[in-house]
């Protein structure tokens, strides 16, 4: 695929130097240290850090192009290591910090990477057998202990790189390994010209200048963090500031007072639960009633989750169910939600600021065309943002693609009226019972999810009479479960919810059981990606064996074994 036409000026190094030149005191990263200790950045400190590393980095003399991968969780190095590879002349590769050590074995062989950044990482001694024998690391700060050579004992010793080397728009940035969530992870090529193309279409919709503030959490390997945080940063000069740890969240939530929040459908549950655990559902629906309450309890809430100031809130990576929309709309923090994939640089639907359309993902961005595959229903994009393909998989870059250029989303989509776009299901994911009757899953998973007790989901049952829901308790559920009167009480509430949802379903898809598991489903067990996506397959090969013996019992919910 060829790379779009836009300004140099708008490329990820030019806008570096140009924020260097033009705004070199401006404090642009806020990086807790650990305890209570935080370190501002700015763009001169930024600059001065990257060019000594990417001096160091070409002094190793690879051959230009050479992939350079980053083993880390967001923080203020992990964007400079970023920096100095493509001023250095080389190709970053980023990788999840929660890979298992197979898997980042896989990346760094495939991706054929000659040096690997080890930053801030919860898991290391369980990842660092995947790293290659022989293979150049280098720690950043806040990295675990290791023998690498050391960022900071690099960089004082290391000139800074002079002079303002550029890359051309067409040249190959960055290969963003996808999250497996169907197979075996693939790298997919970005040039600096479709980030930079992709960032300039978000803009047009999404309200962030210099005085915006993020907080950034979502793994940077992601392509929707490394679009919305990275390159808006590039883009317009806003400040970033990172989260410390989990335990830390709220307290990092509270400092950074985001004007603009992304977030994943299930932190967004977790927040409203955290809400509903202090305030019961139905006391916060009657004091929202009442006028003279309604805005102070709505800026008391938003206020103790640290979303007072925020002005664009946005979910994403998954479906946001609709009832979950309609609650943050209720306390005056519409939620707009974004749709996207590695593929397209996270850039091709969003519903409008302010324009509430549950259940729809909204409108394409500018420059984007999508349409619907009238044989099977498949959303079909393309845009100057889309990959240059899949690296060393010419096959599978040609399967991504129609013969006409469009982009194979894999995702089933209805448009309505008015044009925005409804996601349906995934292609792939449709399944028929034995009945001969065919069940979308998604839609049936969006309600079922909402559930308190449940953190995430999978509705299956290929040849089976009905369908079935697998659900996995959240963590308090599992410890509230081993007391067998809340066990009592959690399936009582579990068997409500379910006839709630068959209720509203047709016979064809109504639900025979709900499976209910206390096993948590991790990254670690290979049952979700690191993203936190639940890996379909995986679930239905772990429990397949299963199913009829849990349907056999004519129970509504169905403990499976620890």
């Amino acid at each position: 695929m060829s790379s779009p036409v836009v300004a140099p000026d708008m490329l990820a190094l030019q806008r570096l130097y140009h924020w260097e030149r033009t705004a070199p005191d401006r404090v642009i990263l806020t990086q807790p240290m650990g305890g209570q200790t935080v370190r501002d950045f700015t763009w001169r400190e930024v600059m001065d850090e990257s060019r000594r590393m990417a001096a160091y980095l070409r002094g190793l003399g690879f051959e230009p192009g050479s992939r350079i991968a980053i083993l880390s969780k967001n923080c203020a190095h992990w964007l400079m290591a970023d920096f100095a590879i493509w001023m250095a002349g080389y190709v970053s590769v980023p990788l999840y910090p929660t890979l298992a050590a197979s898997t980042i074995q896989q990346i760094l062989e495939h991706s054929e990477a000659r040096l690997l950044f080890v930053g801030k990482l919860d898991g290391w001694e369980a990842m660092k057998p995947g790293v290659p024998a022989g293979l150049a690391c280098v720690s950043l700060p806040l990295s675990p202990p290791t023998d690498y050579p050391a960022w900071n004992d690099l960089i004082r010793a290391t000139p800074p790189l002079a002079g303002e080397p550029v890359r051309d728009g067409d040249e190959l940035s960055t290969i963003m390994y996808t999250s497996g969530t169907t197979g075996a992870p693939k790298g997919v090529m970005h040039s600096f010209a479709t980030f930079a193309w992709s960032i300039q279409s978000g803009l047009s919709r999404v309200p962030i200048d210099k005085e915006a503030r993020m907080l950034s959490y979502l793994p940077l390997s992601h392509v929707a963090e490394r679009t919305l945080v990275e390159q808006s940063l590039l883009a317009v000069s806003l400040h970033v500031y990172f989260a410390d740890s989990l335990d830390t969240f709220t307290a990092d939530l509270q400092r950074a007072r985001p004007t603009v929040f992304f977030s994943v459908p299930r932190l967004w549950v977790k927040f409203q639960q955290g809400v509903q655990a202090r305030m019961p559902a139905d006391k916060l629906a009657r004091l929202l009633r009442i006028p003279i309450l309604r805005g102070i309890v709505r800026r008391k809430i938003l206020s103790a989750l640290g979303l007072d100031q925020c002005q664009f809130a946005a979910g994403g990576a998954a479906p946001m169910p609709p009832e979950l929309l309609r609650w943050y709309a209720s306390l005056g923090l519409p939620i707009v939600e974004v749709y996207g994939m590695t593929e397209n640089c996270g850039v091709s639907h969003a519903t409008l600021p302010g324009v509430q359309r549950p259940g729809t993902v909204g409108l394409p961005y500018e420059g984007v065309e999508s349409r619907i595959d009238p044989n099977n229903g498949e959303i079909q994009m393309k845009s100057p943002g889309l990959m240059l393909g899949y690296y060393r998989e010419p096959e599978l870059t040609r399967q991504a693609f129609t013969e006409d250029g469009w982009l194979h989303t894999g995702d089933k989509g209805q448009v309505d009226a008015e044009g925005y776009l409804r996601i349906t299901g995934r292609v792939k994911d449709l399944f028929k019972t034995s009945k001969g009757k065919y069940v979308a899953p998604a839609p049936i998973e969006d309600r079922l999810v909402m559930h308190a007790h449940i953190e995430a989901c999978v509705v299956t049952g290929a040849n089976l009479g009905q369908p079935l829901g697998i659900v996995m308790l959240n963590p308090v559920a599992i410890e509230l479960a081993r007391d067998p009167n809340q066990r009592v009480a959690i399936e009582t509430s579990l068997a409500a919810h379910l006839k709630g949802i068959n209720a509203a379903l047709d016979p064809h898809e109504q639900l025979d059981c709900l499976v209910v598991v206390t096993t948590p489903w991790s990254v670690e067990n290979g049952f979700v990606t690191p993203t936190f996506k639940v890996k379909r397959n995986r679930i239905e090969e772990a429990y397949a064996g299963s199913f009829e013996g849990w349907v056999g019992t004519r129970r509504a919910v169905v403990w499976a074994p620890a």
